[in-house]
Formats: structure tokens, C-alpha cells, sequence
């Protein structure tokens, strides 16, 4: 996995049109920010927030930048990518990628790594394709379109996208890039974050995208190892003398104290 994004625990989505949101994240604790220039921004502000976001791409220090463009056949597609190139942003995530074809067409003319976003069913199907193709450094879980264009519910949840989800993750594995989980939409409603964060988790994603600075901590604390995990981690290394033995009451072997290392290193990072 690339270094650049091997720690990503909560990544923020913000219009680069909003200017004050842009200058306020310079300070807020999310590991990576995400400018947009998609869903979030009007037609008519296209042009002004492709200027912004290129003039905002630098001053965020050790946090990495990236740049959401509109996606392939839109008609702002091309000059995105064109600014893109021209930024000091350090990576560029487009949405509705469903080819291996096209991330390497969009990482290559845009010159940054790719976080393609997972959002269609076709994206799903190829998403192994996308996760090996040439500059891509991740995948994201678009879990409001893919939800749409599964013409799931309103109301659905996380189960019927579970297969989805699987994908995502066993795509980005195969491959050693991150996955990144989809937003949460209720913005008032932290316990419903909390699980979902957890869930998230659970289901193996790196670390969970943002549309709101209140989320940070809870993705933070979801996808970050808990101190509890860290002492047993600590333990498990300590105590490893090769091969399977015993510990703390469970079978241990060489692939429990890689994933042991693996916790200690994100956690020092």
C-alpha cells in the first residue's frame, strides 16, 4: 500500500466553492480532505470552484489534499482533470469509475494517484479490474448512488449493500491500495455514525469518508486502534516465539503477529 495512504481514518468532503469551509479544515483533525467539484457544487459555480480548489491545494502540511472532479462525460470532466494535473494536490478521486480502462486514462492525464469511486453496479462488478489498474491508490464505497442505482429504500441500510461492500474490500486487498467507506447522511444523529463507523470496520475498510467536521472523531476513534487493542497487540509481539502457541487463551501463529505489527505501525503513524 502506498505510505501516502496507509492511515487514512476519516476523510472530509468539502465544496470548494465554500472558501471559509476550506480555510477552516486547514486546522481540523481528519486525515484527509477532500475538495469537490461534483455533486456538491452548481453548474453555474463549476469554473469558480475548479479555480478555488487548485488555489487551496496547498497549506494543509502532512495531511493529503485530494480533488473530487465530475465524472467521465460530464462536460466539466476534462478541464477538472487539466487543473488537476496543474494542482499540488496529492490525489484526485472521481466518481462512477467502472473500468479498469478508465482509472488508467484518468490517473494518467491527471498525473495524480486515483481514489475511484465504487458507486454502480458495474463499478462493483469490475471493481477488481479498477483496484489493479495502473496509478489507482484506492477505492471508495459511494454508498448513496450505489444504494440508488440498486434501487434500494430509503430506509435499507448497510445490509443489502453488503456484497457490495465485500467487493470493494476484497478488490482493494487483492490489489494492497485503501478502502474507504461511504458517508453517513444524518448529521445529527452521532450514534447512528458510531455504528456505522464500527460496522465499516468490521466489514475490513481502512477508514470511512466525511461530509461533515463533527464526523472526524467518531472515524477516528472507529478506525483507529483502541488502546485495549494496542496493549494486546504489544502483548501478542512480546510474547510470540514462533510458530502456533498459546496466548491469552487463544491459538496464535506468524499471521497474528504480522497483524499484531501491522495495528503497533498505524497506530505510531
Amino acid at each position: 500500500m502506498n505510505p501516502r495512504f496507509a492511515n487514512i481514518r476519516s476523510a472530509l468532503y468539502l465544496p470548494a466553492s465554500n472558501a471559509r469551509a476550506i480555510e477552516k479544515a486547514r486546522g481540523l483533525p481528519c486525515d484527509m480532505v477532500i475538495l469537490d467539484l461534483e455533486d456538491s457544487v452548481k453548474p453555474e459555480a463549476k469554473q469558480a470552484a475548479r479555480d478555488a480548489a487548485v488555489a487551496a491545494a496547498d497549506g494543509f502540511g502532512d495531511r493529503l489534499l485530494a480533488i473530487r472532479i465530475n465524472g467521465t462525460g460530464s462536460p466539466w470532466h476534462a478541464d477538472d482533470v487539466t487543473a488537476v494535473m496543474g494542482s499540488r494536490a496529492g490525489a484526485v478521486v472521481c466518481p462512477k469509475v467502472e473500468s479498469a480502462v478508465e482509472a488508467m486514462q484518468i490517473a494518467d492525464a491527471s498525473g495524480k494517484p486515483l481514489l475511484a469511486m465504487i458507486e454502480t453496479p458495474a463499478g462493483v462488478l469490475t471493481a477488481v479490474e479498477i483496484a489493479r489498474a495502473a496509478g489507482v491508490a484506492g477505492l471508495i464505497a459511494g454508498t448513496n448512488d450505489l444504494a440508488a442505482t440498486l434501487r434500494l429504500p430509503p430506509d435499507a441500510g448497510r445490509g443489502p449493500l453488503a456484497l457490495s461492500f465485500q467487493t470493494i474490500v476484497l478488490a482493494a486487498r487483492a490489489a494492497g491500495i485503501v478502502a474507504l467507506d461511504g458517508v453517513w447522511n444524518a448529521l445529527t444523529d452521532e450514534a447512528g455514525l458510531i455504528a456505522d463507523a464500527a460496522a465499516g470496520r468490521r466489514d475490513g475498510f481502512d477508514g470511512k469518508t466525511l461530509i461533515h467536521p463533527n464526523q472526524i472523531a467518531p472515524a477516528n476513534a472507529a478506525f483507529g486502534p483502541t488502546d485495549a487493542e494496542l496493549e494486546d497487540a504489544r502483548a501478542l509481539v512480546a510474547a510470540a516465539t514462533g510458530g502456533a502457541e498459546r496466548f491469552r487463551d487463544r491459538m496464535i501463529e506468524t499471521m497474528h503477529v504480522d497483524a499484531a505489527k501491522r495495528l503497533i505501525a498505524r497506530a505510531d503513524r
